[in-house]
């Protein structure tokens, strides 16, 4: 992870959130949308964020994941758009995170 040592006032204006969204935090509990935007920036787990563990990314990969393209290939019907691709691999990195969860929880 590259270290960002900067203002918060940057960062939100960065990531598009609302003027003290993240002072805001210290009282209220974020939404799943503004928490994803931070994790995403920064490149860790919104768990990571939250504290819930010390892993900071359950996954790795690619911008160009061909196992996703394998995932796709099994399908029988018409050929997925550019969308339905992106929402296969989310859905690829949401099962991943969630087997790494239980991993590291010992389930």
């Amino acid at each position: 992870m590259v270290n960002r040592n900067f203002p918060v006032p940057f960062l939100e204006e960065r990531i598009e959130l609302g003027k003290n969204t993240l002072y805001s935090w210290k009282k209220k509990i974020p939404t799943g949308a503004n928490l994803i935007k931070v994790a995403e920036y920064f490149d860790v787990s919104t768990d990571y964020l939250l504290g819930l563990t010390d892993i900071k990314r359950y996954y790795e990969t690619s911008e160009k994941d061909n196992s996703v393209q394998n995932i796709a290939a099994h399908h029988d019907g018409e050929e997925w758009s550019e969308e339905e691709l992106e929402e296969i691999k989310q859905f690829k990195r949401f099962v991943t995170m969630r087997r790494e969860a239980r991993k590291h929880k010992g389930e």
